[in-house]
């Protein structure tokens, strides 16, 4: 049986669980709160959900310190983005308690981000990681957090959809420095992301069998994956690894620059793209046309997620992306199918009836069909 008591002018209660007696003050002056609060204390020990109350004294600090920690521990590849998440929440909520994380308070967050030109693609990124602050916090025994809070996730307005065409990629292979042709050429026909590829080492390449292994714990979801490598791959990495040995036989990295690890891609990338008129494409566009090309080749969902290290199917699906030539193309399908139907007349007219379950609805008016060589070009239409 619990109590309400006084100290000061502020009320307190206690109730018992498990015979262990615990105390809490209600930071009220009012009978009625004492009242509310040892009511809810109470039920929460008869159903089993009291969590103690440790609970209440937590901080998203301490949240942000098990969140880094556990990426730490993990090894995961993104330590770099946890510690800023890390430092921003810190320095936003750190001294506020998990209880008292309000949905206005998120809301708030999101607000201050957009005024500071952050994407909505950012903002979920961050947001993700309070998140998992969070459920960390609620997996932890006894649980840090009582209750996981509502964080949204906010619409991306600017969803990209660039991708290459082979004669596209062709030219940009053209306009690279020759070290910067390797990773090209395999992000376009494999769709590795970007650090898997600039992380690649020789030991992983198997030329003999055609072959690329990725080690678990190397990638962005941790799984490792064997990726089976086109003769145009094939014959790059042949050519680059004759060069490798030549010039640089210590060199561990397939992708290179005079030896040294190559780790940006930017500066030439730019001005490769502008020389050959694709200004603004991303190295990220080939990981987007690799999975298109393996749905068009035929490839299976489940062996081209394989191959691209997908695990998601809506990831996959909005890789999957329709092109202007796609769409002439599908015009031009049309087109030319509907050309070569006749449309059945009436006996003694030449107006085309319309004919519904087997009975006559009336006339309609012929109209012209189009052939393929009268549709619109679409490639005049700027990307």
């Amino acid at each position: 049986m619990g109590s309400i008591y006084k100290r000061g002018s502020t009320f307190w209660i206690k109730y018992y669980r498990g015979g262990r007696p615990y105390r809490e003050s209600t930071n009220s002056e009012k009978i009625t709160e004492a009242k509310r609060l040892l009511a809810l204390r109470e039920g929460q020990v008869v159903e089993g959900r009291f969590p103690g109350l440790h609970v209440e004294r937590v901080r998203i600090a301490e949240l942000a310190e098990d969140y880094l920690r556990d990426y730490e521990i993990n090894g995961r590849t993104s330590l770099k983005d946890a510690k800023r998440y890390k430092d921003k929440f810190t320095a936003l909520f750190g001294a506020m308690r998990v209880v008292d994380l309000r949905s206005d308070h998120i809301d708030a967050y999101i607000d201050q981000r957009r005024k500071e030109g952050a994407s909505h693609a950012t903002i979920n990124r961050e947001l993700g990681g309070f998140r998992r602050m969070f459920n960390l916090g609620a997996r932890q025994r006894p649980p840090k957090v009582q209750q996981v809070p509502v964080i949204p996730r906010l619409k991306k307005e600017n969803v990209r959809t660039g991708f290459f065409e082979h004669d596209e990629f062709l030219s940009m292979r053209g306009a690279l420095p020759d070290h910067q042709k390797v990773p090209l050429t395999v992000g376009y026909w494999t769709g590795m992301r970007r650090g898997e590829i600039l992380g690649l080492r020789w030991d992983q390449v198997d030329l003999g069998r055609g072959l690329l292994r990725i080690a678990p714990g190397t990638t962005k979801n941790g799984d490792g994956r064997v990726i089976p490598l086109v003769a145009d791959v094939l014959a790059v990495l042949t050519q680059w690894r004759r060069i490798t040995v030549r010039d640089w036989p210590a060199c561990q990295w397939v992708c290179h620059y005079k030896g040294e690890r190559l780790t940006r891609l930017t500066r030439a990338w730019k001005q490769a793209a502008k020389r050959v008129g694709l200004s603004g494409r991303l190295f990220h566009d080939l990981r987007r046309t690799a999975v298109r090309n393996l749905v068009r080749s035929g490839v299976s969902e489940r062996v081209a997620m394989t191959i691209s290290g997908h695990k998601t199917r809506s990831v996959f699906d909005r890789y999957d992306i329709v092109s202007e030539r796609d769409l002439q193309d599908a015009a031009t399908r049309l087109a030319a199918h509907f050309s070569t139907l006749t449309v059945p007349v009436l006996h003694g007219t030449d107006e085309p009836s319309i004919v519904r379950d087997g009975h006559k609805m009336g006339t309609v008016q012929a109209y012209p069909i189009a052939r393929p060589s009268q549709l619109a070009d679409f490639s005049s239409v700027s990307r």
